[in-house]
């Protein structure tokens, strides 16, 4: 039930929602103070979250920076699901996240970690008729690496960031890979990860990736209302709020 309920609230924390709320309420009050009020309410929150150069203020605050790894190897990289979407056919592709596949595959060519460990299986909240997860389609693509099979686990039950964990350390413990771990994530979400990985005792070295706010340089452009940004918002605001509930709970 909270799997089901995370997944229809989390549209009440976008930004466009909020904007959509205040200009129906306009439509129907009819107080002109009221109505003008607002109005101008929705406008400076469009204008305050399409601006682009603020999101990138706030992804410096809160995108975990970049590292590099202290041990010259690690047992397992931990590569949280997220990056690969599914079709209307039922084929997978690689989505927006998807250099946490790229720096994953990366860390093993470069010898840093012996193993990797793809963890993801459906967040759908409907049936899906393909039964399509992350981990199959992640095994079918893996084929033309080469790596030796022994080196790769998969994890295809998760729905969520708490079970990618959660499941992955049941994997880690039957496979005797000794800690720490590398935490392969998007740089936006890699807080909350490792915030779930302490709570499941998990020893995790955070390897942030996929940034994609807050690293560019300035230019005019991000002081022009921007969709995009709109889109981004979304992301970090849902991210802020998982962040405080994983927080409180136990």
């Amino acid at each position: 039930m909270f799997f089901i309920l995370s997944k229809l609230l989390v549209y009440f924390l976008y930004p466009v929602s909020w904007v959509l709320v205040l200009l129906l309420c306009a439509c129907f009050i009819k107080n002109n103070k009221y109505k003008r009020r607002l109005l101008i309410t929705a406008l400076v929150l469009l204008l305050i979250f399409s601006n682009t150069s603020l999101l990138n203020q706030f992804a410096k605050y809160w995108d975990v920076a970049p590292v590099s790894l202290k041990n010259p190897s690690y047992s397992c990289a931990i590569i949280l699901g997220g990056y690969v979407s599914e079709d209307d056919t039922g084929k997978g592709y690689l989505n927006w996240a998807a250099d946490r596949f790229i720096q994953g595959i990366k860390l093993k060519e470069a010898g840093k970690v012996t193993h990797l460990l793809f963890t993801g299986g459906s967040a759908n909240l409907l049936p899906d008729k393909f039964n399509f997860t992350e981990g199959n389609w992640i095994r079918s693509e893996l084929t033309t690496f080469h790596f030796p099979d022994s080196t790769l686990l998969f994890e295809k039950k998760s729905r969520n960031t708490k079970e990618n964990i959660q499941f992955s350390k049941t994997i880690l413990t039957a496979k005797h890979l000794p800690p720490p771990y590398v935490l392969v994530t998007s740089a936006f979400h890699m807080r909350r990860a490792l915030l779930i990985c302490k709570k499941a005792g998990i020893n995790a070295v955070p390897y942030p990736c996929n940034y994609f706010a807050g690293k560019g340089l300035v230019n005019f452009g991000d002081y022009i209302p921007s969709a995009q940004t709109l889109a981004d918002w979304n992301i970090y605001l849902k991210e802020q709020v998982s962040y405080v509930v994983t927080a409180v709970k136990n």
